[in-house]
């Protein structure tokens, strides 16, 4: 019995679309990449739950690189049809101290009714240095670093529903078509310079 084809994987954006630039003197640059990124992943159609923890896990990645890392910094998206990665750069070429990460559901309800769920998760955020708890939760373990001599890129990658054709659109750049999402880097913010 032969199994059906699988589908040929899309690449991934080679020239990834900036969504936003920032300094060290920038006034609440996590509200802004939150803003920024919310609006460019619901004009690509995604909606809902998919929206809410990508921009909840890339806050806590700005936060980190603006609060332990030199700029200036900048957040870039990558996108294909299958998925897409958010990138945050700093000019730290240091990864952090990664914590160790619990192996079952930090936010599970407690069974008998007493705590867990929501009460479990406001008790985390109440702590400071779970960023990258949170991180690891909302991207199920797809998110990392990577370094050069001079700087370190965070990212985090998320499923994505992106129709085909503007996902092929934004992995050619250049092609002449036009597309919202490349339109991103014009329109992209470019703070404090």
């Amino acid at each position: 019995m032969n199994s059906p084809p699988s589908p040929r994987p899309r690449p991934m954006v080679t020239n990834p679309c900036v969504v936003l630039r920032w300094t060290s003197c920038t006034p609440n640059p996590t509200a802004q990449a939150r803003a920024a990124l919310r609006r460019i992943l619901d004009q690509l159609g995604l909606s809902g739950e998919a929206i809410g923890d990508a921009v909840l896990a890339v806050s806590e990645l700005v936060a980190n690189a603006t609060e332990h890392a030199p700029g200036p910094y900048e957040l870039r998206l990558r996108l294909s049809a299958a998925e897409y990665v958010c990138e945050i750069e700093d000019r730290d070429p240091h990864v952090p101290g990664i914590p160790a990460f619990p192996s079952g559901a930090p936010f599970a309800p407690d069974p008998e009714g007493r705590g867990g769920g929501l009460d479990a998760l406001l008790d985390l955020l109440a702590e400071r240095g779970r960023g990258l708890s949170i991180v690891n939760e909302l991207t199920r373990g797809a998110w990392g670093f990577r370094c050069t001599r001079t700087t370190k890129v965070a990212w985090a990658l998320f499923p994505a529903n992106v129709p085909p054709l503007l996902a092929e659109t934004v992995a050619r750049p250049g092609n002449g078509a036009p597309d919202e999402v490349s339109e991103c880097v014009e329109r992209s913010c470019d703070l404090d310079r």
